[in-house]
């Protein structure tokens, strides 16, 4: 008797649980194609609509879906595309592919494909990759182009990276070692995504980028790390002299280290001197990265963002929608 209401017991909540990831949908008002690049290769492609000139958005590590939150605020100026690179998400996994002049050859076949007229390609991450060989080899091609604080040129060597390294050991312990994600559930990770960043990506490209457990919790990370690996293989320093099209680039600011001394509160000299010193080449980086761009593209509009991370489209919304509404404005 114990066995058979045991097995009853799992028989209704076994599909219970099955049904927690089976039930959700994707909310954004979006619409999905896929556009073949070569043959065997298809990437997702997503349309939000709009109206005004076509604005093609590039992610890196995530799929397009990481702008379902952030393209909705862009269609009342303009017409929002977003395109899910190979090897990532719903898009092709093709064994190769994914150097940067390969990358941006598949952004140019998508573009053919939409038959879009020049339009203003903004990136993230490996998104500035595109970037760089679009608007450097195929001036005619675009518009204009936006940076998402991707503009970093890897031939100013990881000098900075290798010194904060060198005093990581110093920092403060709960900056060494940061709160593990809650898997639970993905409402749980967005919430803890926010607690420690300030940020959360949408369901939607969490549900790209995790498996879900029948329980609703988050499982296996599916983002291939040969994918990664060759992602960082196909890096090139950007040709800054070479691109003529209009720029905006932003960056994003670390957060001030009076902030940072009062949420990791050093307990000796020396943990305060490391952060100081990772505060210092963190801005020192980005510096370098911000006098490369201004030399190769002297009227390049640079924006600044603080109190935000990477992910600026999120954590920085409303300035980046303002500043790119004025960027379209101005070219048109």
């Amino acid at each position: 008797m114990r066995q058979f209401c045991f097995g009853l017991l799992l028989a209704i909540v076994v599909p219970s649980y099955a049904q927690v990831c089976k039930t959700w949908h994707d909310s954004s008002q979006h619409r999905i194609q896929f556009v073949t690049v070569e043959d065997g290769v298809r990437l997702e492609v997503l349309d939000w609509g709009g109206t005004g000139p076509p604005i093609v958005l590039l992610s890196g590590y995530t799929t397009a879906h990481v702008f379902d939150d952030f393209a909705p605020q862009l269609t009342g100026f303009a017409h929002i595309y977003g395109i899910t690179r190979r090897g990532l998400g719903s898009s092709s996994h093709p064994g190769n592919g994914y150097t940067a002049k390969q990358s941006a050859g598949d952004v140019l076949r998508v573009l053919d494909f939409l038959k879009l007229d020049r339009p203003i390609l903004a990136g993230h991450s490996f998104g500035g990759q595109d970037l760089n060989v679009i608007a450097a080899d195929h001036p005619k091609r675009v518009a204009g182009i936006v940076y998402l604080a991707s503009a970093e040129d890897i031939s100013l060597g990881p000098v900075t990276r290798a010194d904060i390294g060198h005093s990581a050991s110093e920092l403060p312990e709960q900056m060494r070692h940061r709160p593990e994600p809650d898997m639970s559930s993905f409402s749980a990770y967005r919430a803890w995504q926010i607690r420690e960043q300030g940020m959360a990506f949408p369901g939607s490209e969490l549900r790209q980028e995790y498996a879900c457990n029948p329980d609703g919790s988050l499982g296996e990370y599916v983002v291939s790390k040969e994918v990664r690996d060759a992602l960082f293989a196909g890096l090139t320093a950007p040709e800054y002299s070479r691109i003529q099209v209009p720029v905006l680039a932003f960056f994003a600011l670390p957060k001030s280290l009076e902030g940072q001394l009062e949420r990791f509160r050093p307990q000796t000299i020396a943990e305060g001197a490391a952060m100081g010193l990772k505060y210092g080449l963190d801005l020192a980086w980005i510096a370098r990265n911000e006098d490369a761009l201004k030399r190769g593209v002297p009227r390049a509009r640079l924006v600044e963002l603080a109190k935000g991370n990477v992910f600026v489209f999120l954590t920085n919304q409303s300035e980046v929608v303002r500043e790119l509404h004025d960027f379209v404005v101005g070219l048109h």
